[in-house]
């Protein structure tokens, strides 16, 4: 088993990572737009295209109600830690926090028949680093707001670029589920190791 465990931790999955910059009325929106742009191209069961403005952009929005109460309920707790970080330090220095979204194939273990019979394999994630500014003028707010739009727009075509090239590394379906990949979304993953996963739907 511990040999099992090695081999896992040598083979990591391909990880992409968005750099996020958002002021505090905009955190939110910022992170699910994201959220949802990379589950967009990476979640399987049919769905109906939706769009939602976010700063000045439009970015595709996922409607499936499990997928959008976790994406909410993960956003508000980041963006909770970041106001809680944020009044712990002085309010001028950049307070980060990050977020990962792990995709999951559901393989057969081959072991004896007391171990559970399937194991998720994690096979894609995807980080943002959430860094939080406050500014004080409406001259620093302005500067801002043009700095998260302009991150917002690579962000975007980073996740779009990304997911049109690396295609290889996506697991065959082979399960009629309607979700054939489950996924779950992480708050500052760095500490978490893959026994610890929570979450996974």
């Amino acid at each position: 088993m511990l040999d099992n465990l090695v081999a896992m931790e040598q083979r990591r999955p391909p990880e992409y990572i968005i750099e996020v910059f958002a002021d505090p009325s905009s955190v939110k929106d910022v992170v699910r737009g994201i959220l949802h742009t990379i589950f967009f191209h990476r979640f399987f069961p049919a769905i109906r295209p939706r769009t939602r403005d976010v700063l000045d952009l439009t970015l595709p929005v996922v409607e499936d109600v499990e997928l959008e109460t976790l994406i909410d309920q993960r956003t508000a707790a980041l963006v909770q830690q970041l106001d809680t970080s944020s009044d712990m330090r002085t309010r001028n220095s950049g307070v980060r926090g990050s977020m990962a979204v792990q995709f999951f194939e559901k393989k057969r273990r081959k072991a004896w028949s007391f171990m559970k019979a399937d194991e998720e394999v994690c096979w894609e994630q995807w980080t943002l680093d959430v860094t939080l500014a406050t500014p004080r003028t409406e001259t620093e707010r302005a500067k801002v707001r043009k700095a998260m739009e302009a991150m917002l727009l690579k962000a975007a075509m980073k996740i779009v670029t990304t997911v049109n090239r690396e295609k290889d590394h996506i697991p065959p379906i082979t399960t009629s589920e309607a979700n054939p990949f489950p996924y779950q979304i992480v708050i500052n993953p760095k500490g978490d190791g893959w026994g610890t996963r929570m979450g996974i739907f």
